[in-house]
C-alpha cells in the first residue's frame, strides 16, 4: 500500500513539474513597423504563470512564401534567461535586412511565435 501510495505521489509531482508553459504573444501585432537599431518591447499573456519561476528565451526569425520555416537565429537571440511571469522584456532591434514577414519567437518549455511584423533599415535595401 506504501510503495502504491509513494508511486502516485511520484507520478503527480512529475506531472507537476512537466506543466506546459506557453504564454501567447500580445506584441508585436501584425503588421507592426519596427526600425533596425531601436528598442521594442515584447508582451505577452502571463496568465497561469504569475508564480512561476519559468524563464524565457526571445529569437527572431521570418517567413518566406508557404514554408513552415521560421528562419529562427539562434545564434543570437534578442533576449534569454528572464522570467516570463514579467509578461514582457525590451529589446534591441538587430540590424538586419528589411522583410515585411518577421516574427518573435518565445521559448519557455514551449515555443510561441507572434503574428508577421516588419522591420525596415534605412543602412540595407
Amino acid at each position: 500500500m506504501f510503495a502504491k501510495a509513494l508511486l502516485l505521489i511520484s507520478f503527480v509531482v512529475s506531472v507537476a513539474t512537466a506543466i506546459l508553459i506557453n504564454p501567447h504573444i500580445t506584441s508585436p501585432k501584425k503588421g507592426v513597423e519596427w526600425k533596425a537599431n531601436s528598442y521594442q518591447t515584447v508582451q505577452w499573456d502571463t496568465k497561469g504563470i504569475k508564480g512561476s519561476k519559468a524563464t524565457g528565451t526571445l529569437l527572431l526569425g521570418y517567413r518566406e512564401g508557404n514554408s513552415l520555416n521560421e528562419h529562427l537565429d539562434t545564434a543570437h537571440p534578442l533576449a534569454k534567461d528572464f522570467p516570463l511571469k514579467n509578461g514582457r522584456i525590451k529589446v534591441k532591434v538587430p540590424n538586419v535586412d528589411p522583410r515585411k514577414r518577421y516574427i518573435v519567437v518565445l521559448l519557455g518549455n514551449s515555443g510561441n511565435a507572434s503574428p508577421e511584423f516588419t522591420i525596415t533599415n534605412p543602412t540595407k535595401h
